[in-house]
């Protein structure tokens, strides 16, 4: 796995070859997308490290409440409802 110091290492080389003018127009074009996406990484990884050594990190989620309780006859007659409506749009009811 690559440290931070490797990507600054690798996006010191692109910058340097792409102001050597060794590449042509599309590589320079490539490398400076590289480079944007090395330095972009490195901020994350960064922000990351600062976030976990100040002890910001994830909190724990709170404790979950007490649920309502089951209503079995309310939920029975709203099923019943339900199923009522749908066989009247289906046209098998009168």
């Amino acid at each position: 796995m690559l440290s931070i110091n490797d990507f600054g290492n690798i996006s010191s080389n692109i910058q340097s070859s792409i102001l050597s003018g060794e590449a042509m127009e599309n590589n320079k074009k490539a490398a400076a997308a590289t480079a944007a996406v090395l330095n972009y990484i490195i901020t994350e990884e960064e922000a990351i490290s600062i976030q976990s050594s100040a002890g910001l990190g994830v909190k724990p989620a709170p404790a979950p409440s007490a649920a309502a309780p089951v209503r079995l006859w309310g939920a029975s007659g709203r099923q019943a409802q339900m199923q009522m409506r749908n066989l009247m749009q289906m046209k098998t009811f009168k």
